[in-house]
């Protein structure tokens, strides 16, 4: 077994140098961008609001853009990278069914939600209004 993946290894060598750089660079860019996109975020995200319509060729740009991190952070959950994080950002990205309780599941986290108050009160923005289990429906 080993040595079939070894064999592999070496016949693929710069497919893993591409995979592994632009893993880091995915990595690095992730690490930049998130407290940017969680200080921006509306307080108010998570609370009811109808949604402003979206222009059709924006809705399906965001969509492909929101499968591409998705499926790029899978492949980082066994490659270097924000594998999780990826998957988060492409998840808000993309609509379906059931997407607000995904991610209001997830901000309620205990964990999530103190490091997201903590990067927004170092930025002087006030902490996201999270509905409570039950409160929205969701």
């Amino acid at each position: 077994m080993f040595d079939t993946l070894r064999t592999w290894a070496e016949a693929n060598a710069g497919l893993l140098v591409g995979v592994g750089i632009g893993s880091f660079v995915l990595l690095i860019v992730g690490l930049l961008l998130l407290p940017v996109v969680v200080v921006r975020l509306p307080a108010d995200t998570f609370v009811d609001r109808p949604a402003p319509p979206a222009h059709p060729v924006m809705r399906v740009l965001k969509n492909v853009l929101g499968s591409v991190l998705v499926l790029a952070g899978v492949a980082m959950l066994v490659l270097p990278g924000q594998g999780i994080l990826t998957i988060l950002i492409g998840l808000a990205l993309v609509d379906f069914p059931g997407k607000r309780r995904l991610e209001l599941g997830i901000v309620r986290r205990p964990i999530i939600r103190r490091t997201i108050d903590r990067m927004r009160a170092r930025r002087g923005v006030p902490p996201l209004i999270v509905p409570e289990k039950g409160a929205d429906g969701a």
